[in-house]
């Protein structure tokens, strides 16, 4: 049977895991640094959207990037996979795409007589999901148990997933009678829900860069795939002390108070592991309240829905509400 996990880097290399790697608290603020840096050689003017990714990137979590076309999701998607050395694939999502078509199948192998199980492109350290609301609910669902298991099953046979395994995903605002909703509990799998919005005033900046070859064609790693484990299993300990938590849990309780549907304890958890990141990338082997409040708006909007809010507007409004009314223990 086919390993799913023998897998190959970009670069023809083997990808091996050093379990030897460690890092401080200044070395991952240095690796976010770099990796940052070396993204805004393609996107511009849009740091606030690299680093609200990279942390939910370090949070251990998937990011969903929407906005209308052109805006450069796919390349922060692209850019932020290539800044490591780690396995890539993307997944063009259509309305003909198969469920199978991500997570991989059995074939019949006549030389031998048996079934070898053929991986999917889910099969990476970073999988993106292009444009993933124009595939019909069933496809996005082969995305569930890999998003949140780190696993995969096909005929009955769990395969586990690369070590790591981040799902960065695009939607366009626009179109909806051409796309498919996702799924309450798929939207809930993503850590983050970012826009990046159209640019200011760097556009004329953008245009001199892609005039010939465009950066993300020679856009290369800034690290390793082991620094970026060993920076995730530093974030995963930074110290949280009971205040902060009890805080994270009364936003968290406030949202259901004043909602339909109210944050997750997933969704509370993946504050948490957010406010873990930015901590770290801010030099701190520990939270404070701060890290909770500049996160809960990509962390929290996404999980929140009301009555009426067809563009989601008053959900951000409710978390922003939130955050601003809960006392701090």
């Amino acid at each position: 049977m086919t390993d799913p996990n023998s897998s190959i880097r970009q670069d023809g290399a083997s990808a091996g895991t050093n379990a030897d790697t460690e890092l401080s608290t200044d070395d991952v603020a240095d690796l976010a640094d770099r990796v940052i840096e070396n993204i805004e050689t393609v996107i511009m003017g849009k740091r606030r959207a690299i680093e609200d990714t990279f942390t939910a990137v370090l949070g251990r979590g998937h990011v969903l990037l929407e906005d209308v076309p052109g805006t450069g999701k796919t390349m922060l998607a692209r850019s932020l996979a290539h800044s490591f050395d780690g396995t890539f694939k993307r997944v063009q999502f259509t309305p003909d795409l198969l469920p199978s078509d991500i997570t991989g199948m059995n074939v019949y192998n006549q030389a031998n007589r048996e079934f070898e199980f053929q991986a999917g492109p889910v099969f990476a350290n970073v999988v993106l999901g292009d444009e993933i609301n124009r595939a019909p609910p069933k496809t996005q669902s082969a995305l569930l148990e890999a998003m949140e298991e780190q696993q995969v099953t096909v005929d009955g046979t769990t395969y586990p997933m690369d070590d790591p395994f981040i799902v960065i995903a695009t939607q366009n605002s626009v179109e909806p009678s051409r796309t498919y909703e996702l799924p309450i509990a798929q939207v809930d799998r993503f850590m983050k829900k970012i826009e990046l919005g159209y640019p200011d005033d760097e556009e004329p900046d953008i245009l001199a860069r892609v005039v010939g070859e465009h950066p993300i064609e020679t856009i290369g790693p800034v690290a390793s795939i082991d620094e970026l484990r060993a920076a995730r299993s530093f974030v995963a300990n930074v110290t949280v002390k009971e205040p902060v938590r009890e805080y994270a849990a009364a936003i968290a309780k406030f949202t259901r108070q004043n909602a339909r549907l109210g944050v997750s304890p997933r969704g509370t958890i993946a504050l948490m592991r957010a406010a873990q990141a930015r901590a770290a990338i801010n030099g701190r082997d520990y939270v404070i309240p701060d890290d909770l409040q500049y996160e809960a708006a990509t962390v929290l909007s996404h999980r929140v829905y009301l009555e009426s809010d067809p563009d989601g507007s008053g959900s951000k409004s409710l978390v922003e509400n939130a955050v601003s009314s809960v006392a701090i223990p």
